[in-house]
């Protein structure tokens, strides 16, 4: 069923499914915690798992690996400001929109669209109300508790 992942690596909150391309990192998707395990391959693939590993034992491990180009130049830009926001911090759609001259739902969708979450730390950008969406999902589930534990990993108390 998940064959199609590179890797499925196991995860305090699921499994993380990680698609590669040469030695670049594609994309990182959050699975349930059912998803049947698939050993990384690759040495990229090998190296993000070092470094989840790492991450989940403390926060403040580096997540470093060679990405793949991806998105559109608007989404690029989100990310890159994604991922200047420093651990234990979050920003809101709104202030992020600001930021770069656009709209919260545009940003929203971009944040959703992040094919790196983890290394591109999208789980940072919340509501101004509270948590918000994650990865294009708003109703309550695996992946609003995924942003949760992410949030309170990073010693950051939301909801």
């Amino acid at each position: 069923m998940h064959s199609r992942f590179d890797a499925i690596l196991p995860a305090p909150f699921g499994k993380v499914g990680v698609r590669t391309e040469g030695e670049t990192i594609r994309e990182i998707v959050y699975l349930p915690a059912g998803t049947p395990p698939v050993a990384p391959a690759s040495a990229v693939a090998q190296r993000l798992a070092r470094q989840l590993e790492a991450y989940y034992a403390d926060p403040d491990a580096p997540l470093d690996v060679p990405l793949a180009a991806a998105g559109t130049g608007f989404q690029r830009r989100v990310w890159q400001a994604i991922a200047a926001i420093p651990r234990g911090k979050v920003t809101t759609y709104g202030a992020m929109a600001r930021g770069l001259a656009s709209v919260p739902r545009a940003v929203g969708q971009a944040c959703g669209s992040n094919a790196f979450p983890l290394v591109i730390p999208c789980h940072r950008v919340v509501a101004a109300g509270g948590l918000g969406g994650f990865a294009h999902h708003s109703e309550d589930g695996f992946l609003l508790e995924t942003k949760r534990w992410l949030l309170r990993h990073e010693g950051v108390l939301l909801i």
